[in-house]
Formats: C-alpha cells, sequence, structure tokens
C-alpha cells in the first residue's frame, strides 16, 4: 500500500526559508525511512572543508537551498548523453540520484540528499565519482 502525503508550500524556498537547525527535525517528523551513516548532514567543519574542495572542480553551492551545483560541457549529445548513463549506473549502486537536466553537449546535476534534506556524504561521494567521469570524457 502507497501512502500519499501533500504539502502546502508557503513560498518557493520552503522549508530552505527555515534556519537550518529546524529544517532536519521538520523534514523527518514523519518519516519512517532508515538512512544509512552517509545519509546524514555533514557537520559544519566537514561542510566546509568538503565544499571548499568541490569548488575547486567546478561545483558551486546552490542558492536558497542545501545543495550544490555543476554545468558540464561535452563535445556532442552522444558524449553526454554516455556520461549521463555512466552515472546513473553509478547512482543506482548508490540509491542516490542526482537532479539533472539535459540539453544537446549540455548536462546540469544537482546534488542534495532528500532524506535529510541537505548535502550529506553521499553527495560528496556522488560529485566526486561525477568529477571522475567527466574527466575521463
Amino acid at each position: 500500500m502507497f501512502g500519499l502525503m501533500f504539502i502546502q508550500r508557503t513560498s518557493a524556498s520552503w522549508p530552505c526559508n527555515l534556519p537550518t537547525s529546524l529544517r532536519k527535525p521538520l523534514l523527518l517528523r514523519n518519516s519512517s525511512c532508515k538512512m544509512s551513516s552517509d545519509s546524514h548532514w555533514l557537520s559544519p567543519a566537514d561542510r566546509d572543508q568538503l565544499v571548499m574542495e568541490l569548488r575547486a572542480t567546478g561545483w558551486m553551492e546552490v542558492e536558497d537551498r542545501d545543495a550544490i551545483f555543476k554545468e558540464l560541457h561535452f563535445k556532442t549529445f552522444n558524449q553526454a548523453f554516455g556520461f549521463m548513463s555512466r552515472v546513473a549506473l553509478q547512482a543506482e549502486k548508490m540509491n542516490h540520484h542526482p537532479e539533472w537536466f539535459n540539453v544537446y553537449n549540455k548536462v546540469q546535476i544537482t546534488l542534495t540528499t532528500h532524506d535529510c534534506g541537505g548535502l550529506s556524504k553521499r553527495d560528496i561521494k556522488m560529485a566526486k565519482f561525477i568529477d571522475k567521469v567527466a574527466l575521463s570524457m
């Protein structure tokens, strides 16, 4: 049996307009999912260090959201699609799927962990995998 939950959004950035300290309890209050250890929010010190490392490879923090973003350009659509296919296979293995958008040779990727409502170690692992695949193309 599937259950549906409807949430009325009060603003475009909800729940991200809440202070960080309030987001996690609000998002998980009615959640019955079990999170792995790499699905928990990053500590502020870990987050600062890891995001700084990713910035050096072109990742950016998303405004009004606890997420990271990167835009990649490939020579052809086939190369972009091949890249997405390799990332999709890894995403299935990790059970951690990116939000992405593709037009011809351009791929835009946003990573966040929906289970915890923000960045986690899973996002960092996926971002590093994405960078590795992009360099090999």
